[in-house]
């Protein structure tokens, strides 16, 4: 069963330059400090990458999945779901950006299900973290002028 992790921040940046650096998969490594390597699959008509291939550190070793992205709601947010993964049931989640007090609003949503035997407290705790740090080091990376536009 999966475990649902919820975060909101607020960046002082426009929605525009957040959803940027949102989707720009392959500079996540220069942020994202769990991400290792990121090789864009498939693009889209606009050049978002609709599959995406990750290696991040977790748990102790390095995981790969492949993510598969919905940008329907773009540019107020995009959603995806694992495709594929290694010790991984499920991934899924959303984004959302909405402008708020001459910045953006930033929501994530993220359900996390491992195969790994792990109590349902420990998983819980466990996506919670990946949502948190994820939140902290996007505002971090988009405040010091990351993918500034």
């Amino acid at each position: 069963m999966a475990d649902e992790a919820r975060e909101s921040i607020h960046i002082q940046a426009s929605p525009e330059q957040v959803y940027a650096v949102a989707i720009d998969f392959d500079r996540y490594p220069e942020w994202a400090t769990d991400v290792k390597h990121v090789e864009v699959l498939d693009r889209d008509d606009e050049g978002r990458g609709t599959r995406v291939k990750f290696r991040i550190s977790a748990l102790g070793k390095t995981i790969g999945y492949i993510l598969a992205y919905d940008y329907a709601g773009a540019p107020g947010g995009f959603s995806w779901v694992l495709e594929k993964a290694e010790v991984l049931r499920q991934l899924d989640g959303t984004y959302s950006f909405d402008a708020r007090d001459g910045g953006t609003d930033v929501g994530y949503v993220l359900a996390v299900d491992i195969t790994v035997p792990m109590p349902g407290f420990m998983k819980k705790a466990a996506a919670g973290m990946i949502v948190q740090n994820a939140m902290k080091q996007l505002k971090e990376y988009v405040e010091a002028g990351g993918g500034a536009m």
